[in-house]
C-alpha cells in the first residue's frame, strides 16, 4: 500500500497540481491510514485478549506487565555513546568497549598511601 501511496506522490509533485492527481494521492493516502488504524486496533484487541488470559490463569505479573508497558507506550532504545574524542559510538560493541574503560578508570583507582 505504501508503495502506491509513493508513487501517486511522485506523481503528484512531478505533473504539479492537477486535480485528478490530487484527488487520487489523497484517496491512497486516506486508504493507507486506514488499513493501519484496522492493524493497529487488531493489536490492541489481541493485547487486551492476551491480558484477560494472563488474568484468567493467574499470570499476573505477565498480566501488570503488559499493562505498564502499554501505558508507557513506545520508548526507543538508544544505543549511542560519545567515546573520548566526542565522536557517537552506534555499535552495541563500541558502546560497551568504552563503557568497559570508563567504569575500569573509575574503579581502578589507587587508594592514597598513609
Amino acid at each position: 500500500m505504501t508503495e502506491e501511496m509513493k508513487k501517486a506522490s511522485k506523481k503528484w509533485h512531478i505533473k504539479g497540481k492537477r486535480e485528478n492527481e490530487e484527488q487520487e494521492y489523497h484517496h491512497k493516502r486516506k486508504r493507507a491510514h486506514k488499513i493501519i488504524r484496522n492493524k493497529k486496533k487488531i493489536y490492541i484487541k489481541n493485547v487486551i485478549e492476551s491480558t484477560e488470559e494472563d488474568k484468567k490463569q493467574k499470570n499476573e505479573r505477565k498480566m501488570y506487565q503488559t499493562k505498564s508497558q502499554c501505558k508507557k507506550g513506545y520508548q526507543h532504545n538508544f544505543n549511542m555513546i560519545r567515546n573520548k574524542k566526542g565522536k557517537l559510538a552506534m555499535n552495541t560493541k563500541q558502546g560497551a568497549e568504552i563503557w568497559k574503560e570508563y567504569f575500569d578508570k573509575l574503579l581502578n583507582t589507587e587508594e592514597p598511601k598513609n
